[in-house]
């Protein structure tokens, strides 16, 4: 019953969800309309499934038992820092500053609107 009316219900779920103009959603092929619909499809499982898993240890930690540890809603996934790409990235740094001094320091803190620390002397 829906079918002649395809276009006009997609025009519609792309206004409501994304804010698309008929302009925007007129410049969407075929493919792109499925891949978005697709991506939106697995962001709303990945919410509700975020959401359980909250609601879940919520309440395991409401609930536990003194001598329980309470579970952490996130797992933390620490990583090792691979050395011998540290050690090849401090060559680079120590030839660079061999050449043309610590200036590039200043220009990362410059360039992250951030305002480079002055060193105090003492007295």
């Amino acid at each position: 019953m829906a079918k002649p009316f395809q276009k006009e219900i997609d025009f519609a779920f792309f206004v409501v969800n994304f804010g698309y103009t008929k302009a925007d959603y007129e410049a969407l092929t075929p493919k792109e309309i499925r891949f978005i619909y697709k991506a939106w499809e697995n962001k709303k499982i990945s919410d509700t499934y975020n959401a359980y898993n909250a609601a879940f240890t919520a309440a395991y930690n409401v609930q536990r038992p003194k001598n329980k540890k309470a579970l952490n809603l996130f797992k933390k996934r620490n990583k090792k820092a691979d050395m011998e790409v540290v050690n090849e990235n401090r060559t680079i740094i120590y030839e660079v500053e061999e050449k043309e001094g610590k200036s590039w320091v200043r220009k990362v803190y410059e360039r992250n609107g951030l305002r480079y620390p002055e060193r105090r002397g003492n007295g």
